[in-house]
């Protein structure tokens, strides 16, 4: 008898949606087409935004960068933007101009000239914050990866003693508004990270393994409590689940928060009930 989630994994697999086990974000085919979300932030902050990164990290490595804060005595924390320091506006504007054309050109046909130009800086003001363009590459795909992991592994620790399904549940909806969130940097993620060659992947390959480790462990839980399916094979649900999830950016129109809740509960009830008939 054909096992059908294996049959679904090779299928998915050779139609470029999902990734293998190295990759936590999946890796589209064919000419990419462009397409601006039109983001309602506010509405979006408001719900499942962890805020910090204080709390317990996968084992990863951090990429080298300058960090503005270091040495510092701690403050009061300033959410206006008069009272964050020019240095790190600046730092952070690259940052994300650097992450909207790796989205749109992919990383090769980058230059540091054009990233400068985005950012409406001069060309070598770039090197008071970066040594080099895989330096800002590194953080791009760092900065992506990282607040979608830590996006979800918060949602589902607030929820405290649920359902297995409903953590998964949560896991979903988390996922799907971080990746909205952050759209650029997720977005560079998914479009450049095959591309790259493999000592710029290599110190992104631990953090994307956790990732993926961490969704297997929620699958595996909800099939040892009778949640799911005892013959259901992990990897290639987690495969096909994160992959449909992460192609969302190329097509879902973000307005307001609850069209995203509505996209995740609608994921959810296709992975748990199917769509056969009630």
């Amino acid at each position: 008898m054909i096992n059908r989630w294996r049959l679904l994994s090779d299928v998915a697999i050779r139609s470029g949606i999902c990734f293998d086990s190295d990759h936590w974000l999946h890796e589209p085919a064919g000419q990419y087409f462009e397409m601006e979300l039109a983001v309602s932030m506010k509405a979006v902050r408001s719900s499942l935004r962890s805020g910090d990164r204080s709390g317990p990290r996968p084992a990863a490595r951090r990429p080298k960068v300058p960090s503005t804060s270091r040495g510092r005595k701690a403050e009061p924390e300033k959410t206006s933007a008069i009272a964050t320091p020019k240095s790190e506006r600046s730092r952070d504007l690259i940052l994300h101009s650097a992450a909207q054309l790796f989205r749109r050109q992919g990383f090769s046909a980058t230059t540091l000239r054009q990233i400068a130009a985005r950012a409406k800086i001069k060309a070598g003001s770039i090197y008071y914050h970066f040594d080099s363009k895989e330096q800002i590459l590194d953080e791009v795909l760092d900065r992506g990866l990282r607040h979608v992991f830590e996006t979800v592994k918060n949602s589902v620790e607030r929820a405290g003693k649920v359902s297995h399904r409903r953590k998964i549940g949560l896991a979903i909806e988390a996922h799907l508004v971080a990746l909205l969130e952050t759209s650029d940097f997720t977005s560079a993620n998914i479009r450049i990270y095959g591309q790259l060659p493999e000592q710029l992947k290599k110190p992104h390959r631990p953090l994307r393994r956790a990732y993926a480790e961490y969704w297997d462990q929620l699958f595996i839980d909800a099939r040892r409590a009778g949640e799911i399916r005892a013959d259901m094979e992990v990897v290639p649900l987690r495969m096909f689940v994160i992959g449909a999830l992460n192609w969302t950016i190329e097509w879902f129109r973000l307005e307001n928060r609850d069209a995203v809740l509505e996209l995740a509960r609608r994921t959810e009830t296709l992975i748990f009930e199917g769509v056969n008939k009630p």
